[in-house]
């Protein structure tokens, strides 16, 4: 018998049609399709992405809206988280969104870029409490190994495979792609607490 890739794993894992040793322990076979409407988060300062993604149970998967929002240089950062804030509470309240996945912060050596990773995650995050969603991280090497099926894959293979998944027609950007990666990663994975 042929090996499977890991994209093939996690696609029969998905499905419910695993036979490693986790399906022997009733995961797989109690898992069910993600249904819901979840809006992924890539957070930036200058270039945080957006999509908000239909999940239902025919396993179909639609992009409903994306956007990246692009700040320029002379907007001071307050101004910035502002307007974070603002394009995610617009589009909890345009959208009945079930849940929040945002990705979570790479590890960086430079602390003030860390701090505004970290206010920009903030500013989105907030805005998803303050509407009651329930918010999850993922990190980015998770996101790309459930998306991809490689852990190290390059932002084009996101972009593509996103493409591909969602059957989208026009290009996103890559933070579009990303922010629909962390909503898929979600759906991908995600089991309720209640099995």
């Amino acid at each position: 018998m042929a090996r499977k890739s890991s994209r093939q794993l996690w696609a029969d894992k998905v499905s419910g049609k695993s036979t490693h040793s986790s399906s022997k322990s009733g995961y797989a076979a109690s898992r069910s399709p993600f249904n819901g409407v979840i809006l992924g988060i890539d957070p930036s300062l200058r270039g945080t992405g957006l999509a908000v993604i239909e999940f239902s149970k025919a396993d179909r998967r639609l992009l409903l809206h994306s956007r990246t929002v692009k700040i320029k240089p002379s907007i001071s950062m307050f101004d910035c988280l502002g307007q974070i804030n603002a394009n995610v509470t617009e589009l909890l309240e345009t959208y009945a969104i079930d849940a929040v996945a945002v990705e979570q912060t790479i590890y960086v050596q430079n602390f003030q870029t860390a701090q505004i990773l970290g206010a920009a995650r903030g500013a989105a995050i907030a805005a998803a409490a303050v509407s009651g969603k329930s918010v999850f991280e993922y990190a980015p090497l998770r996101v790309k190994q459930a998306v991809v099926g490689v852990g190290r894959a390059s932002k084009d293979q996101v972009a593509r495979t996103v493409m591909g998944l969602v059957g989208h027609g026009r290009t996103l950007s890559h933070d579009e792609a990303d922010a629909a990666a962390v909503a898929i990663c979600h759906a991908f994975t995600y089991v309720s607490k209640s099995i």
